[in-house]
């Protein structure tokens, strides 16, 4: 493949021309408009005033004491989410992929769920169960031992911590399930032959062969929680408690979504960046150059531990998580969707259909379903389209500077969502060629192209390697030109990846919030900006409904996604 690159830059003397010279430009140009422009916009905006270089803006923010303040408890809670959910991931991760803990396939995967389980739902149901002032369980419990007061608070930086770990440790536990199950099993076999015991196999065998996978998941976990917005919001505004991508909202907000109020945000923004670049230089120090040879092949998956007296325990243990994590909270939230009133006891007598209907009668639910569908299906076509376009400019193509089209390509998803939607806004309101798409939904658009562009490029990157370019070449040889040899012979063949892709990213699209919320106008509401403005307005029975519609919605695109899988490791 590389000799087939190196033919192909000859040929034209270092320079691109016809084809390839064309599907090339294009990928510049959409990643101009999409993440260059953005960014630039971002940067120039956070320093820069009337042409002239003006840090004072960066530094006020910086010296304000509440901008502190929302500073150190997104360090704090992201510290703590990683450190627990790392912990939870490694261990559910060896105990499902390692030992002989009985339904293991069923208890995989429903350690899947909270993956794609929308984390701000989650912090809805546990905020109806275990609020301060009206939780339902609070209530039960004041009330069963006569309590003066409510034993739990959700509402607490500790309660942030606890939910974000319930649904970002599957990023830490689906890499170490997967490497522990490929692991070459003759090295634990060999220092139990030289006589360590379970615990020191696994400290000083196991775990540093699993490390890399553990870093990679640690630092998934990190970035989520720095980013994240809709946990925060639900459970800290109440209280005061502020990270830096709620205090960005809450700064723009506060101004009514004023220009000062926006490049007030994008100075923040950049407190957020520089807090995400130095978690990704920890990462790598972390991990170094360390990398093991740990994978031998299908035919040598290494033997199960036996747990002997500690099976039932612990698979009593995985039931018990999996009831807090999945069960408890997506039964809160359909009960309270069928509740006549918020706060009435949660018994049938006290059920109706009719919050499904009046969600539809309240004022933009129905425009925010149709918005969520037209612009997750765009995003999920184009970034398909573009992300197998620029995968096979990098893979095949090779032009010059095709690490730098990859790493534009792969930048946005590294960033914050609301740093995004404020660059989108800076440079999409007016600020570049006149053009205005503030408060349309295709300034939501663009955003959705970039933060989830990397998904489809990854997609179609592996599909294309394992694409010999010899199958080209053979249709050209019999008289296909390059045009119709990448349609009638490439394209087919990575169908299943592409298709795929564009599942992986219009689900996750379908529950975004964090940044929509900086984006939609009063007639572009998405479908999580929809249940968040609900339970804002206090319409709480109702934005549960609309919550459980989400979730029937996502969990029917995850078993496509799933079916889609499968078919394509049949083929």
């Amino acid at each position: 493949m590389k000799r087939y690159g190196r033919d192909r830059m000859s040929a034209g003397g270092g320079l691109l021309f016809g084809i390839d010279g064309v599907m090339t430009a294009l990928c510049y140009l959409f990643l101009l408009i999409v993440v260059v422009i953005p960014v630039v916009s971002l940067g120039y905006h956070a320093f820069f005033y009337e042409g002239r270089f003006d840090p004072s803006l960066f530094a006020a923010q910086i010296a304000e004491p509440a901008n502190r303040a929302a500073l150190w408890n997104t360090l704090k809670i992201a510290f703590w989410v990683t450190l627990f959910g790392t912990a939870a991931g490694t261990f559910f991760g060896w105990l499902l992929g390692r030992s002989d803990i009985p339904a293991k396939g069923l208890m995989r995967a429903m350690f899947s769920i909270p993956y794609m389980f929308p984390p701000f739902l989650g912090a809805m149901a546990w905020d109806l169960l275990l609020n301060g002032r009206s939780g339902y369980l609070n209530k039960f419990l004041m009330s069963a031992f006569h309590l003066s007061s409510a034993p739990f608070n959700i509402n607490s930086v500790g309660g942030i911590v606890f939910v974000e770990c319930s649904y970002y440790f599957p990023f830490v536990f689906m890499q170490v399930a997967s490497a522990l199950e490929r692991m070459d099993p003759t090295l634990e076999e060999s220092a139990r032959i030289a006589g360590a015991g379970r615990l020191e196999v696994f400290r000083r065998v196991t775990l540093p062969l699993i490390l890399p996978a553990v870093s990679s998941g640690a630092l998934l976990i990190l970035i989520a929680s720095l980013a994240h917005f809709g946990v925060p919001s639900i459970l800290g505004f109440s209280q005061g408690i502020y990270t830096l991508p709620t205090r960005i909202y809450a700064v723009i907000s506060r101004t009514g979504g004023s220009f000062e109020g926006i490049r007030s945000g994008a100075a923040l923004s950049i407190v957020l960046v520089a807090v995400m670049a130095v978690a990704f230089m920890i990462q790598k120090k972390a991990i170094g150059s360390r990398g093991y040879d740990v994978i031998r092949g299908k035919s040598m998956n290494p033997s199960p531990v036996r747990l002997r007296g500690a099976r039932i325990p612990l698979f009593i243990l995985c039931i018990v998580s999996l009831v807090f994590t999945v069960v408890v909270p997506l039964v809160m939230i359909f009960l309270v969707s069928l509740v006549r009133a918020y706060g009435l006891p949660l018994t049938p007598a006290n059920f109706t259909l009719k919050n499904y209907s009046r969600i539809f009668a309240a004022s933009g639910t129905a425009e925010s379903i149709k918005n969520s569908l037209f612009v997750s299906a765009a995003a999920g076509v184009l970034c398909m389209i573009m992300g197998t376009l620029i995968a096979y400019v990098v893979r095949r193509i090779r032009p010059r500077g095709k690490g730098i089209l990859e790493a534009l390509a792969m930048l946005p998803y590294s960033l914050p969502g609301t740093v995004l939607a404020i660059g989108v806004i800076l440079a999409w309101s007016g600020g570049f060629f006149g053009i205005s798409l503030y408060n349309t939904i295709w300034i939501i658009l663009i955003a959705y192209l970039a933060r989830y562009l990397s998904f489809a490029l990854q997609s179609s990157s592996a599909a294309l390697l394992q694409i010999h370019p010899s199958l080209e070449d053979a249709a050209r040889s019999c008289g296909a030109s390059h045009a119709q040899s990448i349609l009638d012979v490439t394209l087919p063949l990575i169908r299943p990846a592409m298709v795929s892709g564009f599942f992986l990213i219009f689900l996750p699209a379908m529950r975004e919030v964090t940044t929509s919320i900086l984006l939609y106008g009063p007639y572009t509401r998405t479908l999580g900006v929809q249940i968040y403005s609900l339970r804002d307005a206090g319409m709480i029975p109702q934005a549960a409904a609309l919550g459980s519609i989400a979730i029937v919605i996502i969990v029917v695109c995850n078993a496509v996604v799933t079916q889609i899988t499968k078919d394509r490791k049949g083929v």
